[in-house]
């Protein structure tokens, strides 16, 4: 009765996880991102060392570039800050729609890399953590690799056994539990962050949400495998023929539908703050010197290469 019961449970997630195929519904490239995304000059959720501003001033200041194909968002390189600012400037947009059932796909060249730095390209409804959050492509300080992540209301875990590629770091979902770190999982895929992301010449994310289960993959830029309707946007996607994904989220411990709302995407980077600027992960795994906000304030040339490069981002639904 064990064996059967557990070959029914492995046979239940993997039939309630299979993918179909969606319509293109909305294209962000270059200047489009000006449009169909909205720069929010607000303090930083996750108290980080940055000072989030708005699109006339990102591109005043050159935070912000758009050209017909590329979309550049980056942190000031130039300057000292003073202690008594809010922190270094840099650019947070969040998309003026808003998705359920979907599929988007992000198309980036570069991430941004250096101490200090907590970039993030995620997706979260209105009302956190009623409304849930995916994180799509996160980390902090150049450790690698690339951490996916749910966080959720209470009562939302997820089961051992799932069929991914990536390692489950966390099960626990709901942002009550283990300091918000939510139910994680690492990708076990080269070049999925950081120094070695940009090295590789990016990449693409993929993040399929359903009523029933959430799934992210990543291809590295001259991976052989990048699906043709991933690496070329075009009317339709079909995540039946992807493969297995980096990280699967399911509802046999968590109602999918309920713990998650409308979602907005977003795309960040930040400094220090609840993550980046712990020393365990500033320090001792970062391998960087000091204090965090003591390095973002007195260090701009440190951030060079703190910018997003980003090719497009296209959803489907």
């Amino acid at each position: 009765m064990r064996s059967t019961a557990a070959l029914f449970t492995v046979s239940a997630l993997v039939s309630s996880a299979l993918g179909a195929t969606y319509n293109l519904k909305d294209t962000f490239v270059g200047q489009g991102f000006l449009s169909g995304f909205t720069h929010q000059a607000i303090p930083d959720p996750t108290h980080g060392r940055v000072n989030y501003v708005d699109q006339q001033t990102a591109l005043a200041q050159n935070l912000t570039f758009a050209t017909d194909d590329t979309f550049i968002m980056r942190a000031d390189s130039f300057n000292v800050v003073d202690p008594s600012a809010p922190g270094r400037n840099a650019v947070r947009i969040q998309s003026n729609n808003a998705y359920t059932t979907h599929v988007s796909v992000y198309d980036i060249r570069h991430m941004p890399q250096g101490c200090g730095t907590w970039p993030a390209a995620w997706e979260v409804g209105q009302n956190w953590p009623a409304q849930g959050e995916v994180d799509i492509l996160e980390g902090t300080n150049d450790i690698e690799p690339n951490q996916s992540t749910l966080h959720t209301s209470a009562n939302c875990a997820q089961p051992d056994g799932r069929q991914m590629n990536g390692n489950s770091i966390s099960n626990n979902c709901d942002v009550a539990a283990n300091g918000n770190t939510g139910c994680g999982v690492q990708s076990t895929i080269p070049n999925s962050y950081g120094k070695s992301f940009n090295g590789a010449g990016g990449g693409f994310y993929a993040m399929e949400r359903t009523s029933t289960f959430i799934k992210v993959w990543f291809w590295s830029r001259n991976d052989p495998t990048v699906p043709a309707d991933v690496k070329t946007a075009g009317a339709t996607v079909n995540t039946d023929a992807w493969g297995t994904p980096t990280a699967l989220f399911v509802n046999d411990q968590c109602d999918i539908n309920a713990h998650f709302g409308p979602h907005n995407i977003i795309i960040n980077l930040t400094f220090c703050g609840d993550w980046a600027g712990i020393p365990q992960f500033f320090n001792d795994l970062g391998g960087c010197p000091g204090s965090c906000n003591d390095f973002v304030d007195n260090n701009p040339s440190a951030f060079n290469d703190a910018f997003w490069d980003i090719a497009g981002v296209h959803v489907y639904e």
